[in-house]
């Protein structure tokens, strides 16, 4: 099922914003920061069999390189917390509306967000969702704790995003290739470490602008 990564993760956000709301004040900050930092650490262990999958080392070296200078220079990392500033200022006056908009902008948005519904849809296979549903649930509980029941409702918009790009991954897979495909999937891996090193807060990355690099070996493979 293609869509089981995606809705699994959007349960996830749903079921840690109602928990959040119920008992999140009660956890201390030191427990809730040493969880995520047990599931940085797992999500990095999933990461890794994918930094096996690339036979041409030029083609994921080309592709962080332009694709981090691509994002560096439309500096998505920046407009997506411009626009995050500029949603909150908006919608300061409604809890639930504050909590939707943070948790749809923490929670589909990044390159986990991206390349986790591409392995649902051009492999089938859901692993990096459910390690991001398990970060995302822990999280939720947090964000929900001050937030409230907009955090939990904010699991509707990830699965529809997710939901979106794996049906779309979905529809283009077979005309792209194994080669293709291992090649996405060691430079999502790369950046999936990335994310693990930032929320164990042994990193300060910009992972949004190194997002295109996702895209591509898509393109290079056909020429290398």
């Amino acid at each position: 099922m293609i869509l089981l990564g995606s809705l699994i993760n959007g349960g996830a956000i749903v079921a840690g914003g109602l928990i959040g709301m119920l008992i999140g004040k009660l956890l201390p900050e030191r427990l809730r920061n040493s969880l995520i930092a047990v599931l940085s650490l797992i999500t990095i262990g999933i990461a890794v069999p994918g930094l096996l999958k690339s036979s041409n080392a030029l083609i994921p070296i080309i592709s962080m390189v332009v694709g981090t200078l691509i994002g560096e220079l439309l500096d998505i990392d920046a407009a997506v917390n411009k626009l995050g500033e500029a949603l909150q200022r908006r919608f300061s006056g409604s809890s639930v509306t504050e909590g939707f908009v943070t948790g749809s902008l923490v929670f589909a948005v990044g390159a986990l967000a991206v390349m986790g519904p591409l392995e649902s849809g051009l492999q089938h296979q859901h692993s990096l969702l459910i390690s991001k549903a398990a970060i995302d649930g822990v999280a939720s509980v947090v964000f929900a704790s001050t937030l409230g029941l907009g955090v939990a409702l904010s699991g509707v918009t990830v699965f529809v995003v997710e939901g979106s790009i794996a049906l779309l991954a979905s529809l283009v897979a077979p005309y792209l290739g194994e080669m293709v495909i291992n090649e996405i999937t060691f430079v999502g891996s790369l950046l999936i470490m990335g994310i693990s090193l930032n929320l164990l807060g042994a990193t300060k990355l910009r992972i949004l602008n190194m997002v295109p690099a996702i895209l591509l070996p898509i393109f290079l493979c056909q020429f290398i």
